[in-house]
């Protein structure tokens, strides 16, 4: 059981490590470093899904890039827009691709360049060079086997809600939430130059574009949707093939990457639709930095509460005692030990019932006294509980 040592909770100031960023993972991209010689700079990219580091001179640096991971330096040619795999991260870290990339964990979009995922990279680390990640865990990996500095995946989105499986990742690495950002998703229909939208018989996209546009691609008659794996993969697919009856829903970016031009823009059902990004790092902000750089600040958690009457009410009251104002709260059940019995009352039968897990945000930082006495408080009554990151609140 792992609960959080509160009196010692303020982050202390990490070491010094390196003296440039390498390179930052985000969802379903992340940044590989990069040599411009036999010895191993540190990259200055980002990854989709991921970010590593400012974007590096155009130099005498070979084709592919260096990946380098614990057990050392190896040589990895991604090429030109080159996704990095679960596969690529064993091969640079010297270990088995089924360790690297634990079960019950599968791609979920592969993070083409020009997805929504490679803006949200390029927004929290600007001027770095985005690299697309295969899955969200291989940014996880990469950040944990120091071929990343930085990792931004998205967490929720206005319409579809929390992105469980990134939570279930946070609850497995040790890494901290230092920033965040959103990105506001604008779907276009996008199709090679000169292709009208009468022409247009297939539209492709990730299955939630396909969903956020359904009204708009309804109104075509005739035309048939695809899913694919994400929303700039199927304007890639378009663009590799020559499809001239066929269109991608996806960013401008994206069209602008693959050379398709835009029908028609902002075609999603609902204008407001929102989606939410962490950035993390292996090492957790300086709380006192909060006091002193004039910015507000967040701080996510999560932990679980015993069975009783009260239990939930309990736990909250310590933030409305401090007039602590709480932006989310969420619960799902444990992946482990999901079930718990309740004792049987006079002589019935003992209930089972779902043994959850609790995740809130709320305004402050861990260097507040107030917010520090709050998770003091909760500490009391919660067996478990994880300061997931302090961190500016981001646009």
């Amino acid at each position: 059981m792992i609960t959080a040592a509160i009196p010692q909770c303020v982050p202390c100031r990490p070491a010094a490590r390196l003296t440039k960023p390498r390179c930052q993972a985000t969802p379903n991209t992340l940044e590989a470093p990069s040599s411009s010689s036999s010895s191993a700079q540190a990259a200055e990219r980002v990854a989709s899904g991921a970010a590593a580091g400012p974007r590096p001179a155009a130099s005498s640096a070979p084709a592919g890039s260096w990946l380098r991971g614990q057990a050392g330096l190896r040589g990895i040619s991604l090429g030109p827009g080159g996704i990095l795999t679960s596969a690529l991260v064993a091969e640079a870290t010297g270990t088995d691709e089924a360790g690297a990339v634990a079960d019950g964990y599968r791609p979920i979009n592969r993070g083409a360049p020009g997805a929504y995922s490679e803006m949200a990279a390029l927004k929290a680390c600007p001027g770095w060079e985005p690299l697309p990640c295969e899955q969200f865990e291989v940014a996880f990996q990469a950040l944990t086997q120091w071929m990343a500095e930085r990792a931004a995946l998205p967490v929720e989105n206005s319409l579809g809600g929390s992105i469980h499986a990134v939570y279930d990742l946070l609850l497995r690495y040790r890494l901290h939430i230092v920033g965040e950002v959103s990105i506001d998703v604008r779907h276009c229909l996008l199709a090679l130059p000169g292709v009208e939208k009468g022409a247009i018989k297939r539209v492709l996209s990730h299955p939630q574009a396909l969903a956020q546009t359904d009204s708009y691609t309804r109104r075509m008659p005739g035309v048939v949707r695809e899913a694919v794996d994400d929303t700039a993969g199927a304007a890639k697919l378009i663009a590799e093939n020559g499809w001239r009856d066929v269109a991608a829903v996806a960013s401008r970016r994206a069209g602008e990457l693959y050379g398709l031009d835009v029908v028609e823009e902002d075609i999603q059902d609902m204008k407001d639709n929102v989606t939410r990004f962490v950035v993390l790092s292996r090492d957790p902000l300086v709380a006192s930095d909060a006091l002193t750089s004039g910015v507000p600040y967040k701080t996510s958690i999560v932990f679980s509460l015993q069975e009783g009457p009260g239990m939930l009410f309990k736990a909250l009251s310590v933030f409305a005692l401090r007039d602590i104002d709480m932006t989310k709260i969420e619960s799902r059940p444990m992946r482990e030990n999901p079930l718990i019995l309740s004792d049987p009352s006079d002589g019935g039968t003992a209930q089972r019932s779902f043994n959850y897990l609790f995740y809130i945000d709320f305004m402050g930082s861990l260097a507040q006294p107030q917010a520090q006495n709050a998770l003091r408080h909760l500490q009391e009554i919660a067996p478990f509980l994880r300061v997931l990151g302090s961190y500016p609140i981001g646009g």
